[in-house]
């Protein structure tokens, strides 16, 4: 239907307006509505939100800040692997996420750029990540030698050679990826497509909803972007994963993890007594009080009769005693069981 109108409408209009049929559009408070989770009483107390319909949010904020604490984990060992790789130091970071259309997302980044495609098994369908040109060149020169000092940016597609080069920062990505994710499913991920122009692609329709994470990367005084772009069809069955409730425990368990590791630390680092009793026996106050330097006591152990080794006063396990490379030593055989006697 035509936004227009003829000037028959117009005139049909205007005498309907005269004769009452049609109320002119007002602006009081009465005739006005309200979308709201309250009920109607006093206008000044309503809560209004606005709500665009071209963008609807389907992931809620509690699930976007989840994605957003996953993908933070992701930035800093994704940082750390490309810096162990480049030999440089590598910062990666999360600079924003927002939900957005794919069309949006498309025509958001330069042309040409390095856009590749990455499918996510067992999840059904495919995840982008577009990485800027003007971090991926100073990456590529780093990797061929180059000192990044008056790096000119070229506009055109990567050559194969470079796309053989970006590959192995794809893998890099690949393997941070799924490190993070593995918390809430375990997601294998491939390369499958790498292009220059965005607009070719079409994973999803344009008007569906996708999670967009920006990046950004920097290096030796260079600095780019890097997204990832997450349709909703494709993490919408762990969706429900990524509750306020779920995440709170993963962050309880992940700090556990490292509590655990720093108290593994500092044990490894603590000085323990260790001892172990030859034999012992009893005698009388009188000869103890009468011992002089060269008499024997007596045991009824034999001298080859295993021994046992106490750890902080309690007995652990059973050995021999001898001599190591002029040192004492006490050889372990075996772990002390209720039954022994030694």
């Amino acid at each position: 239907m035509s936004d227009l109108l003829d000037q028959n409408e117009v005139d049909a209009l205007l005498a309907a307006v005269e004769t009452g049929d049609v109320e002119e559009e007002t602006t009081s408070e009465s005739n006005q509505i309200f979308f709201s989770r309250h009920r109607l009483g006093n206008v000044d107390d309503v809560e209004i939100r606005d709500y665009d319909f071209k963008r609807p949010e389907r992931v809620s904020k509690d699930q976007m800040r989840a994605l957003q604490t996953l993908h933070e984990a992701f930035a800093r060992s994704y940082g750390a692997l490309l810096s162990g790789f480049l030999r440089t130091i590598m910062e990666v970071r999360v600079a924003n996420i927002e939900q957005m259309t794919f069309s949006e997302f498309t025509h958001s980044l330069p042309n040409p750029t390095c856009f590749n495609l990455l499918s996510c098994e067992p999840l059904d369908g495919n995840m982008c990540m577009e990485i800027s040109p003007l971090i991926i060149y100073p990456v590529i020169d780093r990797l061929l030698g180059g000192s990044n000092a008056d790096l000119f940016i070229p506009q055109r597609p990567l050559t194969a050679i470079e796309l053989r080069l970006v590959s192995q920062i794809i893998d890099r990505a690949k393997t941070g990826l799924a490190e993070a994710w593995s918390n809430i499913l375990p997601v294998h991920f491939q390369l499958q497509e790498t292009e220059s122009n965005p607009a070719l692609v079409q994973i999803v329709p344009p008007n569906e909803v996708v999670v967009v994470v920006s990046f950004e990367v920097k290096m030796s005084g260079r600095a780019g972007t890097m997204s990832l772009c997450i349709p909703y069809n494709v993490i919408e069955p762990v969706i429900d994963k990524l509750s306020n409730q779920t995440w709170a425990a993963y962050k309880r368990n992940t700090s556990d993890d490292q509590l655990r590791h720093r108290l593994e630390g500092h044990l490894e680092a603590a000085k323990i007594e260790v001892t172990t009793v030859l034999a012992d026996t009893s005698m009388k106050v009188s000869d103890l009080i009468n011992l002089q330097v060269g008499d024997v006591i007596l045991t009824e152990k034999p001298a080859a009769s295993p021994l046992s080794l106490s750890i902080e006063g309690k007995r652990k396990y059973i050995g021999q005693l001898g001599q190591y490379r002029g040192n004492r030593a006490f050889k372990v055989t075996r772990t002390l069981s209720p039954k022994d006697r030694v």
